[in-house]
């Protein structure tokens, strides 16, 4: 009589391919929680870059020359709560004010999110 060959797999084989099964699925789920992570860090950077280049550019085309200080003011974007904070401070030319405008998290507001500075000419008087 012929002795007949074993089939399938040994309960040590399936166990090693459920760990190595495992480890990779594992693997998988952290770096797909590290992307999403990510994209919401990058989301918020883009949103609050916006908000501050709106406030510069409506200081550039209305021609202002604002008054040194600081302020504060909401600049959401979409349904993210930001807040953005003004700062104009003088420069060693008067004809020149450096304003910078940095945006923080309105849920976090020790986070800055973005700062951006421009410097303004006085507009020319006619």
């Amino acid at each position: 009589m012929r002795a007949r060959g074993h089939h399938g797999f040994t309960l040590l084989e399936v166990l090693v391919a459920l760990v190595i099964v495992g480890t990779a699925l594992g693997a998988g789920l952290r770096a797909v929680g590290s992307l999403t992570s990510n994209s919401a860090g990058l989301r918020a950077s883009m949103m609050a870059t916006w908000s501050a280049e709106n406030r510069l550019v409506q200081i550039r085309l209305g021609k202002e020359f604002p008054e040194v200080g600081k302020r504060n003011f909401p600049c959401a974007q979409g349904d993210l709560s930001l807040i953005c904070e003004e700062e104009v401070l003088t420069s060693p030319n008067p004809q020149l004010r450096r304003i910078e405008v940095s945006v923080f998290d309105a849920e976090r507001p020790e986070r800055r999110i973005v700062k951006l500075v421009q410097l303004v000419l006085r507009p020319s008087r006619s």
